[in-house]
């Protein structure tokens, strides 16, 4: 391995960088995941119009939501023929049906007489009729039945299949775009679609999925877990294991940014620590009902061959070989090959415009925010995606747990687990407050950090890209 050195560089934390402990690690990790890029992206403060704007909203329906690949289901909520997905999204509602050739299609969620949607919960479907005077299409959208077909004599020889959105199918993600001249997913998004592969996510189930209405903008929302310094003063219980500012940030094409904080190791604001207070620490936050959960397991506090409480690593390499053998035991694949990073580490990769699929081994993280009817709240999805153990069918998709507005996420801690239901509440305890202090902010703009918040100012850039019409590109 590479020798591990400090680095000093103006927009970065003067300490051990992600890049070096790649180079420490037991196993060589993927290529990219040494690749850093950045964009240039200036300092110039960022208006908060487009969090609290009504305008700002209705051009985002019109120029940027129907224009992008969105993620809509996954394929283990829906393994059957007929098995139905209502997705609503930025004021229009599709259904996702799963046909009987085991492709899906996506229809426009309204009845061709009056519009009534026809249908408005998820589950398995024999044939769409339309509730409010009876017109049925079957399960590929072809028109069925019209009742009173003899009031109708003017649509004989018309075309009244329902209109279909596009679909793709990518890592067990169900996509859906408006746009029928965009380009292919995979092209869309860019290299970045290529890093899912080694992880088998088309075998993945929806073990965890919980939503709840949050009293801010879905952009501030998405906003705060681009970035992770807010740390040292939102979760500092964290601070202990998780190498918060030693987080790096990249920035590739228009549609993809990533956040990939280490874990395992001191925070650069911990000092006196050792790799035994790593262990001890990330053991008290991982245990007990929280060990299926929260990405981390226990390991023992040293003793093992090897182990240097001194070495900033140590605990590093302790936690991600105990991660190898447990992990193994419990889904029946060889880890052995896995590196530390991608056992331990928090791969926040978003795909724009409100799609966070994190990557990895073991279980993982799927967050995906929905905007409200106005700029001043948002459904926030928070999924884990467990591996298929060998052998084994997938299994079907839990179903969403949606939380009481009036509560916290700790509500659902038996679902989520007590301190991962503990960190996201004490990220929501911001938000509210920052949607009323934007609306407060005397000359509205917001200075941002030039490096660690490069990822809110690049998303915000292509989102200007599709409300000034430089963007979709097509094909």
């Amino acid at each position: 391995m590479n020798e591990i050195k400090d680095i000093a560089r103006g927009d970065r934390c003067p300490g051990i960088s992600y890049t070096d402990m790649l180079n420490g690690d037991t196993r060589r990790p993927p290529d990219y995941l040494f690749e850093e890029t950045t964009i240039e992206m200036g300092d110039e403060p960022l208006s908060v119009a487009p969090y609290i704007s009504e305008e700002f909203a209705r051009l985002e329906r019109e120029k940027m939501w129907p224009n992008v690949w969105l993620f809509a289901a996954r394929e283990d909520e829906m393994p059957d023929a007929g098995d139905t997905v209502v997705f609503d999204i930025a004021g229009k509602s599709f259904l996702l049906i799963r046909q009987k050739d085991g492709s899906v299609k996506a229809f426009y969620n309204a009845c061709l007489h009056r519009g009534r949607k026809l249908r408005t919960e998820s589950g398995n479907s024999i044939q769409l009729r339309c509730p409010f005077h009876g017109f049925t299409w079957r399960n590929d959208g072809s028109l069925k039945e019209i009742p009173c077909a003899w009031d109708f004599p003017h649509l004989e020889g018309k075309d009244m299949s329902l209109p279909e959105a596009r679909v793709e199918l990518w890592q067990g993600f169900v996509m859906l775009t408006e746009n029928h001249d965009l380009p292919d997913f995979k092209t869309w998004l860019g290299p970045a679609a290529s890093h899912y592969e080694r992880y088998d996510f088309e075998n993945r189930y929806t073990g965890m999925w919980v939503q709840k209405k949050i009293p801010a903008n879905w952009k501030a929302t998405a906003e705060a877990f681009m970035e992770a310094w807010h740390s040292i003063t939102t979760h500092p219980q964290l601070l202990a294991f998780l190498g918060d500012a030693n987080t790096r940030y990249d920035l590739i094409g228009d549609h993809f940014n990533r956040a990939i904080t280490p874990s395992g190791v001191l925070s650069p604001h911990v000092k006196g620590k050792n790799s035994d207070y790593v262990l001890e620490k990330m053991n008290e936050f991982s245990g007990g009902q929280d060990a299926r959960t929260n990405r981390r397991f226990s390991a023992s506090e040293g003793g093992e061959e090897g182990y240097e409480a001194d070495d900033p690593l140590g605990a590093r390499k302790l936690l991600a070989e105990a991660g190898r053998k447990g992990f193994a035991e419990q889904y029946g694949y060889d880890y052995s090959e896995a590196s530390d990073t991608e056992i331990l580490d928090n791969f926040t990769y978003n795909i724009f415009p409100n799609f966070s699929p994190w990557i990895g081994f073991l279980p993982t993280l799927v967050y995906r925010w929905l905007p409200g009817d106005t700029p001043d709240w948002c459904i926030m999805e928070i999924r884990l995606l467990f591996p298929t153990p060998k052998g084994e069918k997938r299994p079907r998709a839990v179903e969403p747990t949606y939380i009481p507005d009036d509560e916290p996420f700790a509500w659902a801690a038996d679902k989520m687990g007590p301190q991962l239901a503990n960190v996201f509440d004490q990220d929501m305890a911001n938000l509210p407050y920052v949607q009323e202090g934007m609306k407060t902010m005397k000359v509205g703009q917001m200075e941002l950090g030039h490096y660690q918040d490069s990822r809110v100012r690049h998303f915000q850039t292509t989102l200007k890209k599709y409300i000034d019409g430089e963007l979709p590109a097509t094909k």
